[in-house]
C-alpha cells in the first residue's frame, strides 16, 4: 500500500490483530511485533510513520527504550497503549515524548482518530526522562484504573508540564487536593514549592492578608514563586479578594513594588462557578480566568471498580501508619463496593482506617463492614437531628435579620459571618478543653491544619485559659 506505515508493537496477538485490521481499512500499512528488538531494527531502518506500542514487551519496557527512539527518529510521533492504567504510566509517557496515551481496553475508532492527527500535526517535544518508576497504589499520588480516572489521567498528562490555570471541579471527599499534587509534584514545576490556601477555612477578612500579606507579611502568593498555588475551595472566596486576585492573574505582579511573580496557578471547588457567577457571587471575569483547563473528578460512586484498588491501598497505609495488619474478604469486598459512598473516597479511608483500629480479627469480615457501614448510615442520621435543632436556634435569634432587607439593614448583611463566628468561637474553646490546652492535637481533633488553628484563635479572641 502507498499510504503511511504505522508500526504496532504489543505482546498480545489479538491486539495487534484488531490494531492492524482496522488502521489497514483506512488506507495504513501495518507492521506488527511482540518484540521490541524487532521494533527497534525497524526504527533504526528508518521505517515507519508513527508508532503505536504497549509499555510492557516480554524483552523491555517501551520507557527503557523512548530514550533511543527520540535520539533516533526525533519526528517519529509515538502512541502509548497500556493496561496499567496508573496516572504514573500517563505521566511517563508524556514525559518520554509520546503523542498520546490510551488506556486499554481502549476504542478501536477513538485511535485511528487519534492516529490521523499524530500525522497531520508534529509531535510534541517531551521533557527529558524521569527517574520515576510504577510504584504500589498506596504510593501513588491517585489509585484507580477506571474509566473516569483514565479521563483524569489523560487531563493531568497534558497540563503537568506547561503553566495553563486548572480548576478542579469535584465534590467534597473526591481528592481534589491530591489532584491538584499530583499535577505540581509530576510535573516541571516539582521542585519549587506547593503552596497550599484553603479559603474555606479563613474568615473573609483573613483571606486578602493570607494572600497578599497585607501589612503583616508576604503572603502565600509570594511563598508560591517558582511554583504552584492552590486555591481550596475557591468558590468561598469573598468578592474583595477576588478581585485582588483578578489583578494578580492578569499581569502577575505582586503589590504596590510590581515585583514579578512567577506561579502556576491550580483551583478547586466543590460548587458550580458559573451558578455562582449568575448569582452575582463569582467574578465572572476571575472564573474565566481560572476555568482555562476544567477538570473534572468523579464521584465514587461512579468510579466503584476503583474501590478494591482504594481499599486495600488503605489497608496497606493504615498498616505503615502503626495500625495492625489487616485484609477484607471477598465478601467484605462486596459490600464496600455495594455501598454509595455520600462521602466519597474520604468516607471511604476513614472507614478502612477505623475498620483496621477495631476489628479483632486480621481478616475483616461482611459483618464488620456492614455494621461500620450502619453506624455511618445512623451517623448521618444524628447530623440530620443536629442540623435541624441549629435551624431551630437561628430562627430564634436572627428571625428579624433573616427577614429584613441587605441593602436596608447593616445587621442582616453580616448574618452569614456572625454564625459562624458564635459557632466556631465554642468549638474551638472545647477542643481545647478537651485537650488541655494542647493546640497540636486540639487541630488533630478538629481537622485544622496547626496555622490555621492559631489563626483562628486569634482572629476569634479565645482566651488561652478558657
Amino acid at each position: 500500500m502507498s499510504g503511511p506505515t504505522i508500526l504496532v508493537a504489543d505482546d498480545d496477538a489479538s491486539v495487534r490483530l484488531v490494531i492492524s485490521q482496522t488502521l489497514a481499512q483506512d488506507g495504513y500499512h501495518v507492521r506488527s511485533t511482540n518484540t521490541m528488538s524487532a521494533l527497534w531494527r525497524w526504527i533504526q531502518a528508518g521505517e515507519g510513520d508513527l508508532l503505536i506500542t504497549d509499555v510492557y514487551m516480554p524483552d523491555e519496557s517501551i520507557f527503557d527504550m523512548l530514550p533511543q527512539i527520540r535520539r533516533a527518529r526525533p519526528d517519529l510521533p509515538v502512541i502509548v497503549i497500556s493496561a496499567q492504567s496508573t496516572v504514573l504510566t500517563a505521566a511517563m509517557a508524556s514525559d518520554h515524548g509520546a503523542y498520546d496515551y490510551l488506556p486499554k481496553p481502549f476504542d478501536i475508532d477513538k485511535l485511528a482518530e487519534t492516529v490521523r492527527r499524530a500525522l497531520q500535526k508534529k509531535p510534541m517535544k517531551g521533557l527529558e526522562p524521569s527517574e520515576r518508576r510504577a510504584e504500589k497504589d498506596e504510593g501513588l499520588p491517585l489509585i484507580g484504573r477506571s474509566k473516569p480516572m483514565q479521563s483524569v489521567y489523560r487531563v493531568i498528562s497534558r497540563v503537568m508540564n506547561n503553566d495553563l490555570t486548572v480548576l478542579i471541579e469535584g465534590e467534597s471527599g473526591t481528592g481534589k487536593d491530591l489532584t491538584a499534587r499530583a499535577i505540581h509534584q509530576l510535573g516541571k514545576r516539582k521542585a519549587g514549592p506547593f503552596i497550599a490556601v484553603s479559603l474555606a477555612a479563613l474568615q473573609r477578612e483573613q483571606v486578602e492578608d493570607e494572600l497578599f500579606g497585607g501589612g503583616k507579611g508576604a503572603g502565600r502568593v509570594r511563598d508560591a514563586d517558582t511554583g504552584t498555588l492552590f486555591l481550596d475551595e475557591v468558590g468561598d472566596m469573598p468578592l474583595e479578594a477576588q478581585t485582588r486576585l483578578v489583578r494578580f492573574l492578569q499581569d502577575g505582579r505582586f503589590g504596590a513594588s510590581g515585583q514579578d511573580l512567577d506561579v502556576r496557578i491550580i483551583a478547586s471547588t466543590k460548587h458550580d462557578l458559573r451558578a455562582l457567577v449568575d448569582q452575582g457571587l463569582f467574578r465572572e471575569d476571575l472564573y474565566y480566568r481560572l476555568n482555562v483547563v476544567s477538570l473534572a473528578l468523579p464521584p465514587l460512586r461512579e468510579r466503584k471498580d476503583d474501590i478494591p484498588d482504594l481499599a486495600s491501598a488503605f489497608l496497606v497505609r493504615a498498616k505503615k501508619e502503626g495500625l495492625p495488619e489487616k485484609q477484607l474478604d471477598k465478601s467484605a469486598f462486596d459490600l464496600l463496593v455495594a455501598y454509595d459512598w455520600p462521602g466519597n473516597v474520604r468516607e471511604l479511608e476513614n472507614v478502612i482506617r477505623r475498620l483496621s483500629a477495631l476489628s479483632p480479627e486480621p481478616v475483616i469480615s461482611a459483618r464488620e463492614v456492614e455494621r461500620e457501614l450502619r453506624s455511618n448510615t445512623s451517623r448521618g442520621s444524628d447530623e440530620k437531628e443536629f442540623e435541624q435543632e441549629i435551624e431551630a436556634l437561628l430562627s430564634r435569634h436572627f428571625i428579624s435579620a433573616l427577614s429584613a432587607d441587605p441593602e436596608k439593614d447593616a445587621e442582616a448583611g453580616q448574618i452569614y459571618q456572625t454564625v459562624i463566628e458564635q459557632v466556631e468561637r465554642p468549638l474551638i474553646k472545647l477542643a481545647l478543653a478537651a485537650t488541655s490546652g494542647n493546640k497540636v492535637r486540639a487541630a488533630a481533633l478538629l481537622g485544622l491544619n496547626r496555622n490555621t488553628l492559631r489563626s483562628k484563635i486569634n482572629g476569634l479572641g479565645v482566651p488561652a485559659s478558657d
